[in-house]
């Protein structure tokens, strides 16, 4: 029996012997603790609302202002997060910088919380589950010039299952954060987790200043875009300075978060840019001039979804878009010319 004043210890006289935790020698070193969280005991199961603080703290960067997002406080938020980290036994934030930033092990952990939350949403929405939509996310000119025949031949074939033409200005189009169930991509895809095909590949044309020298031109070379600054969708494009050779980079570049803010830049005479093809009937804007380009590798076109269960249509939904470009591809005149002036 234990001393009530606690006043005696292992090892000391008058206590009880304990054969099962052996007293350490003063000379032995404590062991050392891993650099990472301890973790919970097992009957601890995550909730939902640890994945939902992670998301929120993923997205908005900042603890605080993922707090405002989901109306909670900061410090719960930060316990939330604390548990859940706990519970993998990883970390998933990295708080040793002024700026918040994921680790590796978040970067990858958010795309399995994004789809799992997503999962969830979806299968208590019971409004959706009787006529649950199929949606289809894409950054910028969407299926191009095959848009409007998936759109009209998806409602002709299949119209108790909608198809929402989501556009999001992400790299994935919403589809690693769950957002959409599928999306048409273009330029070669990075993010874990998913699953792409290749539909068709487009042309690269340039986008020039409608009222500037270059617009008045049959056609355009690399090097004719690298002496001015260069516009860049880093959001969402797939245009980078790697596009020319690294003895003919851009002398200059100009960020920008959207398609909108690139067609602006352009018509203000900032720079010019380069986009598919299927960007000049999709964007027309009256200050830019979209001119073809001889040099540039063509741009595939990437149907994508997760690597996992999902909607019961995708395999419809990729089957329709094959077909759809089999079939008009079987009618197009080869050397397609796009307009100079939008």
């Amino acid at each position: 029996m234990s001393n009530p004043e606690g006043t005696e210890t292992a090892g000391e006289p008058g206590s009880p012997s304990r054969p099962d935790r052996p007293a350490r020698d003063a000379a032995t070193p404590a062991p050392t603790r891993p650099d990472r969280p301890t973790p919970a005991p097992p009957t601890r199961a995550v909730e939902l609302r640890h994945l939902r603080a992670f998301l929120a703290v993923a997205d908005e960067g900042n603890v605080t202002r993922a707090a405002a997002h989901l109306g909670l406080t900061q410090p719960a938020v930060s316990r939330t997060l604390a548990a859940l980290e706990r519970h993998l036994g990883i970390r998933l934030v990295d708080r040793s910088t002024h700026h918040l930033a994921l680790t590796p092990e978040g970067v990858a952990f958010r795309d399995k919380a994004a789809a799992a939350v997503a999962a969830f949403d979806e299968a208590l929405d019971t409004g959706r589950l009787r006529h649950w939509p199929l949606r289809l996310g894409h950054a910028w000119s969407a299926f191009g010039p095959y848009t409007t025949p998936l759109l009209r031949g998806w409602q002709e074939r299949y119209p108790a299952t909608p198809l929402e033409l989501l556009r999001i200005d992400d790299r994935t189009a919403g589809l690693t954060r769950g957002e959409v169930d599928a999306a048409l991509l273009r330029g070669p895809v990075e993010a874990p987790g998913l699953v792409t095909e290749v539909l068709f590949t487009e042309a690269r044309v340039a986008a020039v200043t409608a009222d500037g020298p270059l617009a008045s031109r049959t056609s355009l070379r690399l090097a004719d875009l690298a002496g001015g600054p260069v516009v860049l969708n880093t959001v969402s494009g797939t245009t980078t300075p790697a596009l020319w050779p690294p003895e003919a980079r851009p002398a200059a570049t100009l960020t920008v978060a959207n398609t909108d803010d690139w067609l602006t830049a352009i018509a203000a005479g900032r720079g010019h840019g380069v986009s598919a093809a299927s960007t000049a009937a999709m964007h027309p804007h009256p200050g830019v001039a979209y001119v073809p380009l001889d040099d540039a590798p063509g741009i595939p076109v990437l149907l994508a979804r997760r690597d996992g269960p999902g909607h019961p249509a995708l395999p419809k939904l990729a089957a329709l878009a094959r077909e759809i470009v089999a079939r008009h591809s079987a009618h197009q005149a080869p050397g397609t010319t796009w307009p100079h002036q939008a």
